[in-house]
């Protein structure tokens, strides 16, 4: 039985790290290589950096002194890459399957892509064909509304509705080759009160390949929750940046519930 996975995400915004609620009111937490230190004391699992900048170039962030000026997001990985000692998922500005190699040839493990996918679902396929399903993760985001309270499938950082339905773009995803479903209800991103439970199952159970929960971890019991529910692995990003140790942390809460964890 594979075990569960806890896993960092780390939202970059024009070189700074940065935290986020519901998509938006971002806020600069740091700097996102040295961050990377942090993560390979604790052992973590693996580490998801998304690219959220939605400016076509970036303005430039000035790093520590041991890294320099990096003002482009490959340099950034460049400089993660080297000191990251577990797999790494990198994700942002992917839209063919040049990005995603220049992105593998740099130290990413994976790639996960979310925009590019609806705009051109052929190119989960043929990312997969060229470089395994294993590296290729969708990254499903999700709005409800009073029309659509079943959810609908959001690209571009949560601003442009597709009229997709999460479960049944799920499915797509899964049979055009994709390893991995990151999920996330856009609503919940960064408030604290709890994975989309109801989302997760929905998900989980219509697909056969792992789902990584996204979204709305307060404390550790909400990682119990989401594996409860469907989930083969749970992602947070303000657990780990505001709570020492939270990696050991919170596998204590997932093994003291029953769940097999690394």
């Amino acid at each position: 039985m594979l075990k569960t996975r806890l896993i960092p995400i780390l939202l970059l915004q024009n070189g700074v790290l940065v935290r986020a609620e519901q998509f938006r009111d971002y806020q600069a937490i740091g700097n996102p290589v040295a961050e990377v230190q942090r993560y390979n004391e604790w052992a973590v699992d693996e580490l998801i950096y998304l690219d959220i900048t939605r400016t076509g170039s970036y303005q430039g962030y000035r790093q520590d002194s041991k890294h320099g000026d990096l003002d482009d997001p490959l340099q950034i990985l460049d400089a993660v890459s080297e000191t990251c000692f577990m797999p790494l998922t990198w994700g942002g500005r992917i839209g063919n399957v040049n990005d995603m190699s220049e992105r593998f040839k740099r130290g990413a493990d994976k790639i996960t892509m979310n925009t590019a996918a609806i705009a051109t679902p052929d190119l989960i396929t043929e990312g997969a064909r060229r470089f395994g399903s294993q590296a290729i993760v969708v990254s499903i985001d999700v709005v409800y509304t009073a029309e659509r309270k079943s959810g609908d499938v959001v690209t571009a950082c949560g601003q442009s509705p597709t009229g997709k339905d999460p479960v049944e773009w799920a499915k797509e995803v899964e049979d055009r080759g994709a390893g991995e479903i990151l999920l996330q209800n856009v609503a919940r991103d960064g408030m604290a009160i709890g994975y989309d439970l109801d989302l997760i199952n929905n998900v989980s159970t219509s697909v056969s390949i792992p789902v990584i929960a996204n979204s709305g971890a307060g404390n550790y019991e909400h990682y119990v929750e989401a594996v409860q529910a469907g989930a083969s692995a749970v992602a947070a990003a303000n657990l780990f940046h505001f709570k020492e140790m939270s990696d050991r942390a919170g596998k204590r809460a997932l093994a003291k519930a029953g769940i097999n964890v690394r």
